[in-house]
């Protein structure tokens, strides 16, 4: 039998600060380059040069203002504020490179799909098919007031919209022109068919869009499908509409039965359920040595900061002005300022405890540190039993992290066969993730039914969230 091979996204974000707070003042950390062009070529060029599948660009569009009331901690730390569009990044890394893929995170809450069908079908001319989005709702607060909400939108109402989103996406980027409309006759001066470009007048309950869409027809058409998440209504959302899951789970029971959920919903929207690939956020920290493995770990530890862990984390409570003695339990009970987001922690836990676990980055469920057969090891563990395809993996120092899988870990996968000597030359991000000849949506996925024009004047059955159960 065939083992599984891995799938390696690098997890990056155009920002100082990602997701290991603190580590952007190593002196060996590149992060405060993110604003230069060159951060991203050499960036794509060494990910090129390792083969992994491609880099996947986290994003938000708001800052973490919750912990101590404002966004002071945030932008001190550096924590995802200043940032950048993923977006923009994408066509330099894809001018340096032949094969790497892109994942880019855009939401459906707040900007309108006709003008991002049209950015996603650039990006897929742009890089050839290499092209992937993560579709994601939103969930800061200030994010909706940057849009003129008060608030948030309800949870479960932003996925109503993101599945009305994909519809109208779908009717653009599948239905609204032919395979076959360009046909470039210089002779009769004819670039497009008229007969085979069509509007879509979609009028929904979110969205009036006419079209038809401004792009030709891409390698791929729709992007690669991905979406964060574990909630009920995510998991309905992604039965439907992902190809790639980011989930995860607090152990091996838990990551399963993740996987199991979305699997059970892809069947009941008629889809193959092979049709979803599953990635974790994964943290490798590989040495020659055990004796280099802890030097790194112990460098890594000491520049942590759990201050920006905390507002990353949108804490309400700053935990860093009690005791550490003082117990989870206590500080419900008193009812102390935002006192509610304090029951994610197990009560009986010390204050102390909880920012161990903010400082301690190695007691995460996919984390593995040691020399190159430990960590191979350990990542056959997440293949065989977790049950995942593929971990996008989390940076420490850019481009040490990175560079370190290349030259210890990837040569060790290898030879277990459990990674790609070499990429598929003009392959698709699609066709990488599900074989050879898929460049598209397989026919089971609910945006291909947008291929038959007729089906663009029918009303898609929204999704019923409140019917969710796991």
């Amino acid at each position: 039998m065939v083992p599984k091979q891995l799938h390696v996204n690098l997890f990056e974000m155009n920002c100082v600060s990602h997701i290991v707070h603190g580590l952007w003042v190593h002196p060996e950390n590149n992060r405060h380059r993110f604003n230069d062009l060159d951060y991203w070529t050499e960036l794509a060029q060494l990910l090129e040069y390792g083969t992994f599948d491609g880099v996947f660009l986290a994003d938000v569009i708001g800052t973490y203002d919750r912990f101590r009331d404002g966004p002071e901690t945030a932008l001190r730390e550096g924590m995802q504020i200043p940032s950048n569009d993923p977006l923009l990044v994408i066509p330099a890394m894809a001018a340096v490179t032949r094969n790497l893929g892109f994942g880019a995170t855009f939401s459906t809450t707040y900007e309108p799909p006709f003008a991002f069908a049209r950015r996603m079908s650039t990006l897929d001319h742009l890089t050839k098919g290499r092209v992937g989005w993560n579709i994601v709702t939103s969930y800061l607060p200030n994010a909706a007031r940057n849009f003129g909400h008060e608030t948030e939108v309800v949870h479960d109402h932003r996925y109503e919209i993101a599945d009305e989103y994909l519809d109208v996406l779908y009717k653009l980027w599948e239905g609204s022109w032919d395979d076959d409309a360009v046909i470039q006759d210089r002779e009769r001066r004819v670039y497009t068919d008229p007969s085979k470009v069509r509007y879509i007048d979609h009028v929904g309950e979110h969205f009036k869009v006419a079209g038809p869409h401004l792009c030709q027809p891409s390698r791929q058409r729709t992007p690669v499908l991905f979406q964060a998440t574990g909630s009920p209504a995510g998991i309905e959302f992604a039965g439907r509409h992902a190809e790639v899951v980011f989930t995860g789970g607090a152990d091996t029971a838990a990551v399963r039965a993740n996987i199991q959920a979305m699997r059970q919903k892809a069947v009941a929207h008629e889809r193959d359920p092979a049709g979803l690939k599953f990635i974790v956020m994964a943290g490798v920290i590989v040495g020659r040595t055990d004796e280099e493995v802890s030097q790194k770990l112990d460098s890594y530890r000491r520049l942590m900061s759990v201050e920006a862990s905390l507002a990353h984390a949108q804490s309400a409570v700053d935990l860093t002005a009690y005791p550490c003695d003082v117990l989870i339990s206590d500080l419900i009970s008193r009812q102390v300022k935002g006192w509610q987001s304090l029951q994610r922690y197990n009560p009986a836990s010390t204050v102390g405890a909880v920012l161990a676990q903010f400082s301690g980055f190695n007691q995460e469920r996919f984390f593995v540190a040691g020399t190159p057969s430990v960590v191979a090891d350990e990542i056959e563990k997440w293949l065989d039993v977790d049950g995942i395809d593929g971990i996008n993996l989390r940076q420490y120092l850019s481009f040490e992290t990175a560079r370190d899988f290349i030259e210890l870990v990837i040569p060790e996968l290898r030879r277990r066969g459990r990674f790609r000597e070499r990429y598929n030359d003009g392959e698709t991000l699609r066709e990488r993730l599900f074989g050879a000849g898929q460049a598209r949506l397989p026919a089971d996925h609910f945006g291909a039914r947008y291929r038959d024009p007729a089906a663009l004047g029918q009303p898609a059955l929204p999704l019923r969230f409140a019917a969710i159960t796991v």
